[in-house]
């Protein structure tokens, strides 16, 4: 995934891998666990470029486990209302 500056693109990017995901038969829960995954390694090993990813890296490093599979279920839930759906 593209690590943009700018949160929409960021959204937009995750919107294509969501729909990626589901094409290929991937269940939300398998999506948000390799999300909880990847946030790991971002939250370990990437500079936030912006203050919305700012946030998610914050709210990720005082998060136990349980609340990382919150947030990936989240995002899952921000995509799906606020990027519009691909056209086929």
């Amino acid at each position: 995934m593209a690590l943009t500056d700018s949160f929409e693109a960021f959204l937009s990017e995750l919107k294509q891998k969501v729909n990626l995901g589901k094409d290929v038969g991937m269940s939300q829960a398998m999506m948000a666990d390799r999300a909880k995954a990847i946030g790991d390694w971002l939250a370990a090993s990437y500079e936030p470029k912006n203050p919305e990813q700012r946030l998610l890296k914050e709210l990720w490093d005082v998060s136990d486990a349980k609340e990382r599979e919150a947030i990936a279920h989240a995002m899952f839930k921000l995509v799906e209302r606020k990027v519009p759906a691909r056209r086929s």
